[in-house]
């Protein structure tokens, strides 16, 4: 089975977020159970950089504001997925990244770059492809292929496609004016079409056209039916609640792995936990903390941003320093959230670390060398950092929402809140300092959350038995 996996970022290539982790996962475990999945990516800097002996294998004509192409042909580092690289260096090749400037402003034509990149996905799974290699199922992700679906129903193309949700939130919203400039026809400008609120948005023209719907956790499936996490789309999504599935994801268990894991200073496992002690007084050390193997260490890595939850842990974090509690966080977003999170660590020397920007490393060390980690999002399509807190031993605090509520077992596995509040959260959190203090206690539930198996396979399984589905004769 052929699968063409369409997406803007996929790591270690190019990364903003989940859905880059995803995209440079799934495709690799569809390829371990025999489905030759390739990935399709835009030609950022990054891209080019981070790939060897990229080739061009044909040129890419027919898309939107006569847009000229070459696609180049690589492979994904450290992997044996296929890569296809949309390379157009005046819609790519620019500072900043994928989908802002490097003052942090959207770049202007992004409706211009991704209908580009939308209608070059459509086109290789379309019967005019200009490659060998054709996909039996499109695999679109996010509102940046969003109108490939559109493109390929819309030209009467016969080749299936799937539109995975990673964040509803984002929606690649555009004034209604642009349609000409994506090239679509003026019927398509509709309630059952791509329009959304009199304006223009590629997340509904997947959502419509695509032939299957996926989210990445099967409750954030249902929250986005609701109106308090549909964002204006809940009635679409009702009326396609028979193509629409909620598969959880997975993580990379080769890269995270507390065993193996090369960015440790201390390898452990479940059955030898003596190495995670010595991971986090190397964090204490290494983040200026004060030592101390008893100190409860609470460890956030997140986006800063409201959805996140991040007023909430500022709001209790007080409390957990009463306790005894120590903070560590690793983040960048919102400049508000930056100021507070430095102010808390400059008031709390030695019990508060906050390092705004991101370090791949530090957030291994710091997944190893927390006690609890702090997820309190007031929604969360699936969540990666809870996952890998359960395989490192590091027992998560979160919110009911999406995948959250999905991966962790409350009182078994960690702790979970039902309502998005300092309240709530503080209740958790006395909760799990509480069962801190009873190390054997502490430690079934460390161990419970290690033994839970969150890999890659299972999911891909259920992603190849809806792309089966899909092939079926009618």
């Amino acid at each position: 089975m052929h699968i063409l996996f369409a997406t803007s970022e996929a790591r270690p290539l190019i990364k903003t977020g989940g859905l880059a982790d995803v995209s440079g996962a799934l495709p690799v475990a569809l390829r371990a159970i025999g489905l030759d999945c390739r990935l399709l990516l835009p030609g950022y800097p990054a891209v080019l950089a981070g790939v060897k002996d990229a080739k061009p294998v044909c040129m890419l004509n027919g898309l939107p504001d006569d847009t000229v192409a070459t696609l180049l042909e690589a492979t994904m580092p450290d992997s044996e997925v296929p890569l296809y690289i949309l390379d157009a260096p005046e819609l790519f090749q620019r500072p900043g990244g994928p989908y802002q400037d490097v003052a942090g402003h959207d770049h202007p034509d992004n409706v211009l770059r991704f209908a580009v990149f939308s209608k070059a996905a459509a086109l290789l799974a379309s019967s005019d492809s200009p490659l060998a290699w054709r996909p039996d199922v499109l695999h679109c992700n996010d509102w940046q292929t969003g109108l490939a679906p559109a493109y390929l129903r819309l030209a009467g193309e016969k080749t299936p496609s799937i539109m995975t949700v990673h964040n509803l939130a984002y929606q690649g919203i555009f004034p209604p004016a642009e349609l000409l400039t994506v090239g679509l026809p003026p019927e398509s400008f509709a309630v059952e079409g791509v329009e959304y609120y009199g304006n223009l948005s590629f997340l509904k023209a997947g959502l419509y056209y695509a032939d299957r719907l996926t989210t990445v956790s099967p409750t954030y499936a249902e929250e986005i039916r609701q109106p308090a996490l549909g964002m204006g789309l809940q009635g679409l999504l009702t009326s396609r609640g028979d193509d629409l599935v909620g598969i959880l994801n997975g993580i990379d268990s080769g890269e995270w792995n507390p065993t193996a894991d090369h960015y440790l200073p201390c390898k452990f496992s479940s059955r030898a936990l003596a190495g995670k002690k010595d991971c986090k007084l190397k964090l204490q050390q290494d983040l200026n903390l004060e030592p101390g193997r008893n100190a409860p260490l609470f460890g956030i890595i997140a986006r800063l941003a409201q959805q996140k939850g991040l007023d909430l842990i500022l709001a209790v974090a007080d409390g957990i320093l009463h306790r005894g509690g120590q903070i560590a966080l690793l983040g960048t977003g919102e400049k508000a959230l930056e100021a507070a999170f430095r102010d808390l660590g400059a008031q709390h020397p030695g019990r508060v670390a906050a390092v705004i920007g991101y370090d791949e490393g530090l957030s291994h060390r710091i997944e190893a060398g927390a006690d609890i980690f702090l997820m309190p999002s007031r929604f969360e399509p699936c969540g990666l950092n809870q996952l890998y807190s359960l395989r490192y031993g590091t027992v998560p605090i979160v919110h009911a929402t999406g995948g959250l509520q999905d991966t962790v077992e409350d009182g078994v596995t960690g702790f979970v809140f039902h309502e998005p509040t300092p309240h709530a959260l503080w209740l958790a959190v006395d909760r799990a300092l509480t069962t801190y203090a009873d190390t054997k206690a502490w430690q079934r539930m460390m161990r419970a959350g290690m033994k839970r198996d969150f890999s890659w396979e299972k999911s891909a399984r259920e992603y190849e038995s809806l792309y089966r589905e899909l092939l079926k004769p009618a």
